[in-house]
């Protein structure tokens, strides 16, 4: 008896014991799928943006992130599409995950997003909803294991559905044209003329003769011709916005008023590019003068959080009282490039 008392003692202990921190390691990549459109017209920095988990993401074997778990972020970084490149490029710091059981986890300067765009200049829609892009974990995240099995527990079965896109576009149909009209013009009025009168000549005198008179034509109206009318063609909508996987490759200009040093290289005074792909939020920077690599380095895009009025570049004054490279911005951009030592 005591025996059994004992066996059961020690499994509701077993029971009670707390379940241990869950932690998912950086460089986890998270997928959502968005649960609020992005509008192209009224987006800006700051707007907030809205998601949701599309797959459960595991640590230890266990369930760290349930499918369906609400993740809130804001654009930091945004580059519209114009008429000539039809993409769009944004970067998204994320800022707090809502569990099923109403528990918030903070995640500012832990997660976040970039994404490529290949959208139309007329789209409505920059994310539609439904729109599925990863986001990145740059540390890891310690979760409370309690939370997250509770969380487990509420969070009900997806059922598969497809989402609904919010654009408000509506293709405008095509017209038909119209055949050009004649309408016919009035005939004119013919007035006879008279002939000549000839009076006979007397006692040998020659005939007199009085002239008649021509006939004319008077009135009548030319016909009107009323031209056709061209027809239109069928106005479709844009294609709906895709994420796609390749980043996109930056080349932007800027000039040392000085000698700076970059990754152990000497800039001398002058006009440079530097080039790189993506957002970062770490980037391999290539810096070129007239077409020709100088310098390879690692940079960190950084969020400016307005866009720039003008390129400029920071030089950081080192011990021996020398100079090296460590920002530059770019004029009309919302990001820049930091330089670390």
């Amino acid at each position: 008896m005591r025996l059994l008392v004992l066996a059961g003692f020690l499994s509701a202990l077993a029971v009670a014991q707390p379940k241990p921190p869950i932690v998912i390691p950086a460089g986890t990549k998270v997928a959502l799928a968005l649960t609020s459109p992005v509008w192209a017209k009224s987006v800006k920095l700051g707007d907030s943006i809205y998601a949701e988990t599309a797959f459960p993401v595991t640590a230890d074997n266990a369930i760290a992130i349930p499918m369906g778990t609400n993740v809130k972020g804001q654009i930091e970084i945004l580059t519209l599409p114009r008429l000539l490149s039809g993409h769009a490029e944004l970067r998204i710091q994320f800022t707090q995950m809502v569990f099923a059981d109403g528990s918030a986890v903070d995640l500012s300067d832990t997660a976040l997003a970039t994404l490529n765009v290949v959208v139309s200049s007329r789209s409505d829609v920059l994310l539609d909803n439904g729109t599925q892009f990863e986001m990145l974990l740059e540390r890891p995240l310690t979760l409370d294991g309690e939370k997250v099995a509770a969380a487990a527990r509420l969070t009900k079965p997806a059922k598969p559905a497809p989402w609904k896109s919010a654009t408000r576009c509506r293709p405008i149909p095509a017209t038909q044209g119209s055949e050009g009209t004649v309408i016919p013009g009035t005939p004119p009025t013919v007035i006879p003329g008279t002939p000549d009168t000839v009076i006979p000549g007397v006692d040998g005198a020659p005939p007199t003769v009085i002239p008649g008179t021509p006939s004319t034509t008077v009135g009548g109206t030319d016909p009107t011709v009323i031209g056709a009318t061209p027809g239109s063609a069928e106005i479709p909508c844009p294609g709906p916005p895709v994420v796609v996987s390749l980043p996109i490759a930056h080349k932007e200009s800027f000039t040392a008023s000085g000698s700076v040093q970059v990754a152990g290289q000497q800039l001398t005074r002058g006009t440079y590019e530097a080039t790189w792909d993506g957002l970062g939020p770490v980037a391999e920077v290539r810096i070129l003068k007239k077409g020709k690599q100088v310098a390879t380095v690692q940079a960190r895009v950084v969020a400016l959080g307005k866009m720039a009025p003008a390129t400029a570049y920071k030089p950081r004054k080192n011990a021996d009282g020398s100079f090296s490279l460590r920002s530059i911005q770019f004029k009309g951009r919302t990001y820049g490039l930091r330089f670390d030592q």
